[in-house]
């Protein structure tokens, strides 16, 4: 796995072992920046259910000013720093270890926002709902900002009526949604 383009364009990231990680494959990853073109640059990033940090890292490669990453397994935060000192871009990343909704109370209480926040569960995974539920009530999102739903095909559980679907894309059996909370202007 590699950072696609930017300042770290090409450096190689450490993944972890086994099946119980899923890293963004490059041509989900390549469109995914390339659909948000111009918002990465300068954006405040948060990337959940983070894994190896390679969504995030990219984010921070392409121009984004700042990345939170949460991560509760403990290998994959370590290869997430890991992968910050590769790329030069430890200065601009936030390690989170702890669970999605611990995570997001603490941000909630310091204030936080952010333009762009990727979300990529484990498939299937019962906490996207809560999570996407919180992400509303916490009030993380900035005015002009996006959430990015990276899921399996079949996998739409998750969706109520808290969200408008801005778009899909579609990649094998994976998807990536573009949301904003219902009621908000499309951007």
């Amino acid at each position: 796995m590699r950072v696609n383009a930017g300042s770290a364009g090409g450096r190689a990231l450490k993944t972890r072992q086994g099946l119980e990680t899923r890293p963004t494959a490059a041509l989900v990853k390549g469109a995914l920046f390339n659909m948000q073109g111009a918002r990465v640059v300068g954006s405040r990033f948060l990337d959940v259910f983070a894994g190896n940090g390679g969504v995030g890292i990219e984010a921070l490669s392409r121009g984004a000013s700042f990345c939170i990453f949460i991560e509760k397994n403990g290998q994959c935060v370590k290869i997430i720093k890991e992968n910050l000192a590769l790329t030069g871009l430890m200065a601009y990343g936030r390690v989170i270890p702890r669970e999605a909704k611990l995570a997001l109370a603490e941000l909630e209480e310091e204030g936080e926002t952010f333009d762009i926040i990727f979300l990529d569960p484990p498939y299937f995974s019962s906490a996207l709902a809560p999570v996407l539920r919180q992400l509303v009530s916490a009030n993380l999102l900035a005015v002009q900002g996006i959430i990015v739903v990276e899921h399996h095909r079949l996998d739409t559980a998750w969706r109520d009526v808290e969200w408008t679907v801005l778009k899909e894309k579609q990649y094998g059996d994976t998807m990536l949604t573009f949301l904003v909370p219902a009621g908000v202007e499309k951007r």
